[in-house]
Parts: structure tokens; sequence; C-alpha cells
């Protein structure tokens, strides 16, 4: 039960593919207060980096290469690290859990039969979930086993959209055996909705990251996502293909001998922007070198190409647009590719102010447009603290 005044550190711990964010926040009633953050990239390869900027008094960073074994060693490190800088001790942990299949919706305190019923829905999320079990059990090993812990579903959000977007066209055993849209950034969306409140009724908000997705929001409920069953849905990302023709699969595996394993690996490590290119994954390396590849070139229109055809169609869902929302590491850092996904929308309202949008302004919509174009970063580590202290505390 939560006590006017009292306050508790929480750790909230988001793991990716090959990288583990984390952050330090005091919090209460009425207090958000971050404390410290870091992120160690490259686990399971040989050029780790553990990073960690710490604000309790100046800011101060500290960045090493390191060589992480896996998610258990990054966490064990992170922690360490956080130890040497005398920081306080969270009270609790807090994950993002990419999805928790049909049975897991809302935040749940992790219990050791919630554990169990998490590795069971591996099927579902291989790639994601068991880093993200990985991570639980180094927080409990280091913390001991009563150490409270929760899951943060990253489904949430999207599980109030309506059935008719949630379903696929599978006859209705399937549904009942889970395999259903569920949509995934749905911390990062949660966040943006609060931070704009109740000022637009229809909402499209593109996360634009590795990992990329878009939402469609009306009137405060979700309405529709671009993934549905996988993170490996929607549009194009950076190594993702995104959506593709069910034939293409059957034809690689039928005809070319691709094993499922290879499939996977397909989709997931070697097409998108990395794919198309044939050379990177790096938005900021393809802008740079599109002039003299083409494939880079390439590689980037069709991305931009994919997100226009993406907002077009949500913005059928939603009847129009007031609201355009740009997050995530690409969505907030790169002008050009925001201008580029802007332009040819015209039609519903969509205008880009490119002074404004250059200078990478809140507000980069022109006055003449209809629809404001707004960048609005992303905060998913304080939205797993929130939604930890709310449970727990």
């Amino acid at each position: 039960m939560e006590l006017e005044g009292v306050t508790r550190h929480i750790l909230s711990i988001n793991v990716g593919s090959s990288s583990l964010k984390f952050a330090l926040y005091e919090m209460g009633s009425d207090m958000e207060n971050l404390i410290a953050r870091g992120i160690a990239t490259g686990i399971g390869g040989r050029e780790g980096i553990l990073r960690l900027e710490t604000r309790h008094s100046a800011p101060v960073v500290n960045e090493r290469t390191r060589e992480f074994s896996g998610f258990t060693h990054a966490v064990d490190e992170a922690l360490s690290e956080m130890d040497k800088e005398m920081l306080p001790a969270p009270a609790a942990a807090g994950h993002r859990i990419v999805l928790g299949a049909p049975k897991h919706v809302k935040p749940e305190v992790i219990t050791p039969e919630e554990l169990q019923s998490l590795k069971k829905d591996i099927p579902f999320a291989p790639l994601h979930l068991p880093g993200e079990i990985e991570a639980i059990e180094a927080i409990a090993a280091h913390y001991g086993k009563d150490f409270p812990q929760a899951a943060c579903f990253d489904s949430e959000f999207h599980a109030g959209m309506p059935e008719v977007a949630r379903r696929y066209p599978f006859p209705e055993k399937l549904w009942d055996q889970g395999v259903r849209r569920y949509g995934f950034h749905g911390i990062s969306y949660e966040y943006v909705a609060g931070a704009l409140g109740q000022q637009y009724g229809r909402v499209i908000m593109a996360h634009l990251g590795n990992g990329a997705s878009m939402a469609a929001v009306k009137d405060g409920q979700p309405m529709e996502t671009s993934m549905g069953f996988s993170p490996m849905g929607g549009f194009m990302m950076s190594t993702r293909s995104g959506d593709i023709d069910p034939g293409v699969l059957v034809y690689l595996m039928n005809e070319k001998g691709f094993s499922a394993a290879e499939i996977k690996k397909l989709v997931n490590r070697e097409a998108g922007l990395l794919g198309v290119s044939e050379a990177t994954s790096d938005m900021k390396t393809l802008l740079a070198k599109e002039g003299s590849a083409p494939k880079a070139a390439l590689a980037v229109e069709m991305f931009c190409y994919q997100i226009k055809k993406t907002i077009g169609a949500f913005a059928a869902v939603l009847g129009g647009v007031d609201a355009l929302v740009f997050t995530g590491g690409i969505g907030e850092k790169s002008a050009v590719i925001r201008q580029r996904v802007c332009e040819g929308l015209e039609h519903l309202g969509i205008m880009v102010d490119r002074k404004r949008n250059e200078k990478n302004v809140r507000k980069i919509s022109s006055d003449n447009g209809k629809c404001d174009v707004l960048v609005v970063p992303a905060n998913e580590d304080l939205m797993i603290a929130r939604k930890t202290y709310r449970l727990l505390f």
C-alpha cells in the first residue's frame, strides 16, 4: 500500500536483443527523480560497452569497454558499477517484459510461479523472453530471492484494441491458443500518451529505433498497431523484415531448403535496413552514404515509404489525424527521416516546418498544417519505475 510521503528507490530493467538498459529512480506519491541510468551493449559479443550516468550530484558519465558473456554477466557488471558510485540500494526492480501471452496483461509481482509461467511463454517471444528471464534471475541472485520484482508487459497498452484489430483471419482454435496480434513498444506508447494528455483526439505515434512500430490512438484508446504476434511484424526495421507475404517463407522452405532456424535468422538479423543496404543497419551511416551507395539510398527510401504507407492506413482507421508523434532513437534524432516521412502527406494536414524540424523542438509542424507533428522523447525507464512503485508500494 502506498503511504503518503514514503519514497522508494526503484531499479528499472529493460532488456533488448543484445543490450541492457537500466535506471534508478527515487519514487514517491508526488516524486519521480532520476538518480542514474545506464546501458550495456554488445551482450554476447566481444566489443561490449558499459555506460553509466549518475545524477545524484553533478552529472557524471563513466563508459568502459567490456565483454559480456550474457545478460547475467551484464546485470552483474551494471550493479557492480552502481555500487562503486555509492548509489542508493533499490527497494525493488521492475522489468520490461516484451510479451505475457494471453494470460499476462497488467503488471504482476514476480513470484516463483510467475517466473515459471513466463518460461512457458518463451515460444511466444523466443528472441526476448530468455534474456528478460535471465535478468530477473540475476537480480534475485544479487539482492536475494525475496527481493521484490515486478513484470511490466510491453503488450499491455495494445490489449485494449478492438477485437477486429487483434484477430488474425484464422480459425477460432488458434485465437484460443494465443495466436493473435499483441503489439509491442506499448510502454513507450503509454508514456507518450500520458505526455500528450487529452489535447488530441486522433493520434498516430511512430516509435522509430532499431525496432520500429506505430500505434493509432483515439480519445486515449488504442485502435491499431503495426506489430502483431511478434516484434518481427509491421514495417521494415534495422535488421527485421517487417510484414512479408507468407508465401515467401513457404517458397524459401520448400524450394530453397531453408530451415525454421534459418528463416528466423533471415527475418530477424539479416533483413531490413541491413538486408537492403548489404552494409549496415545504422541509419546515420546510411544517410551519410546514400549519395554514393545506391543500396544505402534504397534502404532509406524503403524505410520512409513503408512508414508513410502505415501512417495513411492508420489515418483511415482513425478517420483523420490530429497529431503525429515521433519517438525512439531515429524518431527523436533524425530530422531527415522525419521530413521525408511527412513529405506527401499534406492531404492529411501534415506539414513540417523545416527550421523547427532541424532544431529538434517539440512541435515541428508548420502553422499552416492542420495536424500537429511532435517529437516526444521516449522514457520507458520511468514508466517501468511508475508501474513497479504503484504495484509494490
